[in-house]
């Protein structure tokens, strides 16, 4: 596939002498660049600082008569609370 990319003047020149001091085509070393900033793009994204969640000291456990799996109880009782 062919496309128009209008480039610096200056960068073009820089471009073209680092295409030949690695003896690769401007495509090539375009490409190349691309793929760096897309893969670098991608891993910017996908690495997040790991979230240490705390732990809880407390004992007891919950109320009696609560049963966690009854979401419409849970909030009832959540309610009485305040």
């Amino acid at each position: 596939m062919r496309t128009t990319v209008r480039l610096d003047d200056a960068l073009l020149s820089q471009a073209r002498r680092e295409a030949a001091k690695r003896h690769q085509t401007l495509t090539s070393l375009i490409e190349h660049g691309l793929r760096l900033a897309l893969a670098e793009s991608h891993r910017a994204r996908t690495a997040r600082p790991r979230v240490v969640l705390p732990v809880s000291k407390a004992t007891g456990g919950l109320r009696p008569g609560i049963d966690l799996n009854d979401t419409s109880a849970v909030l009832d009782v959540m309610e009485n609370i305040r």
